[in-house]
């Protein structure tokens, strides 16, 4: 039994929820899962829905606390699982999701609690997500106490933990996680992700972002770095949108300052298959599927220290990997590419 609230096979989660409910079908050992959305016409998918909260974001002081938003979703789904759980002998949670269910399972008899780490450990998290308010302030992380708290107990409960990153799996060591309790999972990137044909000749250099636009992904050093480039033939493509006011004012207000960039909310692909270059400047991610499908288009990345997918990243052939909450860094392998492009990422995107 599975369960994770994100949408089955959208964005980030929900395409690593999608990826193990799919291996555990082919290998036989699924026996169902829970979602905010599930696939078509699934006989094993269990939907869950929480009518609550929308009244609860929409008339309540919670709406405008991003973590509030955050814990409370997790933890109102990880209750209604629970209330719901059919029997098994492995159940496998989330972060942050799973600490009701766990106890829940551990009373009918489920012999394996699994615990999929999406993150770095939550205290790595919570420390790289204040140096992040310490740089620019205005937006608060999606990760408060009581979510923190929670998550320890949920590594506690857990029988095995599930890391999708060597830096993952390191962190989650490096805070005294037993490492035979850590093991890893490798996730992939939708096979659509290809190189295409060819791609723009017109002397315009491309750099692309795609996420959420939040100031714990980095967008603030990406706009900084973007900003000083030399060259004026450039544009920025931010693909996502934002979550918060702080961030709504901020991107307004960079989008009037510069022409060169704009915002593009839908599919990544066309502009991962048009660019030069994708940053994803993140001060902390479990892995990251964005840069990742970035090199599956042959298009070099430029990535944190802080990212887990840093691990595919081959130095001078398809992309760099640069000090955290640094624009400087950004900036100067922005320059480089534009000046010396790495016309051998489309090789090594095979």
């Amino acid at each position: 039994m599975i369960a994770c609230a994100a949408p089955y096979g959208n964005a980030g989660l929900g395409q690593h929820l999608k990826q193990i409910i799919e291996e555990a079908r082919e290998q036989e050992d699924l026996k169902g899962y829970y979602a905010t959305t599930i696939r078509p016409e699934d006989s094993a998918g269990h939907l869950v829905t929480l009518p609550l909260l929308p009244l609860l974001f929409r008339y309540t002081p919670v709406r405008f606390s991003l973590p509030w938003k955050s814990y409370l979703s997790m933890d109102q789904f990880d209750r209604a699982v629970a209330a719901q759980l059919k029997p098994g002998k492995t159940f496998t949670g989330f972060v942050g999701q799973a600490l009701y269910t766990f106890k829940r399972a551990r009373l009918q008899g489920y012999q394996t609690l699994e615990l999929e780490a999406a993150n770095s450990h939550v205290r790595n998290v919570m420390r790289l997500h204040e140096r992040a308010r310490r740089q620019f302030g205005f937006e608060p992380s999606w990760l408060n106490a009581p979510h923190a708290a929670k998550t320890l107990r949920e590594y506690a409960m857990a029988d095995v933990i599930m890391a999708n990153s060597d830096y993952t799996r390191d962190s989650l060591i490096a805070e005294g996680i037993d490492p035979a309790k850590v093991h890893r999972r490798h996730l992939q990137v939708h096979p659509r992700f290809q190189p295409p044909n060819s791609r723009p000749s017109d002397g315009v250099f491309r750099v692309v972002y795609t996420g959420s636009l939040t100031m714990m992904k980095g967008v603030p050093l990406l706009l900084e770095a973007f900003s000083r480039l030399t060259t004026r033939e450039a544009e920025l493509t931010l693909v996502g949108g934002w979550a918060t006011r702080a961030m709504k004012v901020y991107m307004q207000a960079k989008l009037a300052q510069d022409t060169r960039i704009c915002l593009a909310p839908g599919d990544p692909l066309p502009h991962l298959q048009r660019a030069d270059v994708c940053v994803h400047p993140t001060y902390e991610d479990g892995f990251a599927y964005a840069p990742m499908e970035a090199l599956a288009c042959g298009t070099p990345v430029i990535v944190t220290e802080d990212t887990g997918m840093k691990e595919h990243v081959r130095e001078g052939i398809n992309g760099y990997v640069v000090p955290t909450g640094s624009w400087e860094a950004i900036l100067e392998r922005l320059e480089h590419l534009w000046q010396k492009p790495l016309t051998c990422a489309l090789q090594a995107a095979g």
